[in-house]
């Protein structure tokens, strides 16, 4: 069964950090590109970080470049969060990827084929 388990979201203040975590199972997920995503309230999903298989790449949206860190062991990814800001709340989703050729596939979130739940983050001003 596959399964993709996000944890670690919550209520911060700007200003503040968050870190989550997914850890992927049912597949050789250590060979796939692992990807964050999230989704506002009435906003379209958008994406937020990746990091390729072997975690020698990561890819990072302009908004979050510079605050966000993501890193990998193996199955399981980090979203470091720092500086947050209340536009950087939504709810945040881990995804994997596989056969990803191109940096610019990394970004693409019709690419990624599995999905975890979602874990709620909050910013308060």
């Amino acid at each position: 069964q596959v399964q993709l388990v996000e944890s670690g979201g919550g209520l911060v203040q700007a200003g503040g950090s968050l870190r989550l975590s997914c850890a992927a199972s049912g597949r050789t997920f250590s060979t796939y590109a692992l990807g964050w995503f999230r989704q506002a309230p009435g906003k379209r999903r958008e994406f937020v970080a990746a990091i390729n298989w072997s975690g020698s790449s990561t890819h990072y949206a302009e908004s979050v470049n510079g605050r966000f860190i993501i890193s990998r062991d193996g199955a399981k990814t980090t979203l470091q969060m720092n500086s947050l800001k209340p536009e950087d709340t939504a709810v945040y989703y881990c995804a994997a990827a596989s056969g990803l050729s191109s940096a610019f596939y990394y970004s693409a979130d019709t690419r990624y084929s599995y999905w975890g739940q979602g874990t709620q983050v909050t910013v308060s001003s």
